[in-house]
């Protein structure tokens, strides 16, 4: 932690929304680079992914939490604990929903949570650049009838619309502190957590229907060739948990999984700065998802949060 600077702002900041609203759209936007995977399946963050902006001014420290759902598994149910656990260790917390979706059970439920709660609240309305300006109104009005938010902003994270204005404000409510991180730091997540998350999310590209809530990935090795100092070696095991998954996965001769390895070696490497081997593997894990002692190998652990 370093010292503390005259008139140094910093603070914690959750982003918490339905499945599917844009929060890690936003978290990569607002960092400069990609640290939370982007899917148009719902459920993509499950862990909690941590951004942090620095600026001369301030320090800001993004907490992108998994989609807040109604929980089907242990793996549900581990998910939303992340997500509520994070509202008690922030200084503000950002309410992300979507323009295009009216306000539903799911956004209800978040509300709920947030009911009581003496943290400043932000109503993010995100994807504006998907609607006409005079829908805006009636979006706002019905959310305000609902809870006394602190501030209520529209953004578009994909296009960058009134993003700059929303760090402003959201600066605006963090109190003065230490710069926790070096400045350069963009990310509290070891690299191997990214690149398992990297590789995941090409998955999720190019599969459909069950398959994209069903796998995990683990790194098994991330080690500089020895032959060539220039490259990296990353061996990784996509799990799934039935062997119908697995030959999805794989495709016909392989080609699925060598697709994702080149689409994932090619972030890998931008990630790293080095040149990438990338060498993958499908595993079979039955029902890993309601499995505590397989979502704690996976990394998902209860006791970090």
């Amino acid at each position: 932690m370093l010292d503390n600077k005259n008139g140094f702002k910093s603070g914690f900041i959750s982003i918490i929304g339905r499945p599917n609203v844009g929060k890690s759209t936003f978290l990569n936007r607002v960092i400069g680079q990609k640290i939370a995977i982007m899917s148009d399946k719902p459920q993509t963050t499950r862990n909690k992914v941590q951004g942090v902006l620095t600026t001369d001014a301030s320090q800001m420290i993004f907490i992108d939490t998994p989609g807040i759902h109604k929980p089907k598994h242990k793996l549900g149910d581990f998910m939303l604990k992340v997500a509520k656990n994070t509202l008690r260790e922030v200084d503000v917390i950002m309410f992300m929903v979507n323009a295009e979706q009216k306000l539903g059970k799911g956004d209800e439920f978040i509300l709920e949570m947030l009911a009581g709660n003496s943290t400043p609240v932000f109503l993010v309305i995100n994807k504006i650049d998907q609607i006409h300006p005079d829908e805006l109104i009636g979006i706002i009005d019905s959310y305000k009838e609902r809870y006394p938010f602190a501030e209520i902003v529209p953004i578009s994270a994909l296009q960058g619309n009134n993003v700059e204005n929303l760090l402003a404000t959201l600066s605006n409510y963090l109190p003065e502190g230490p710069q926790y991180y070096p400045a350069d730091q963009v990310t509290d997540h070891p690299e191997r957590f990214i690149i398992s998350e990297l590789i995941r999310e090409k998955v999720l590209h190019l599969t459909r229907e069950e398959i994209p809530h069903s796998i995990a990935v683990v790194i098994d090795k991330i080690r500089r060739d020895e032959e060539n100092e220039d490259k990296i070696h990353v061996a990784a095991t996509i799990i799934v948990e039935r062997d119908s998954q697995k030959g999805i996965v794989i495709g016909k001769r392989g080609a699925l999984l060598k697709e994702v390895g080149i689409r994932a070696r090619k972030d890998i490497e931008m990630l790293l700065g080095s040149k990438v081997y990338l060498e993958l593997w499908v595993k079979v894990q039955k029902d890993w998802r309601n499995k505590a002692t397989h979502l704690r190998d996976f990394g998902f652990r209860d006791d970090e949060y």
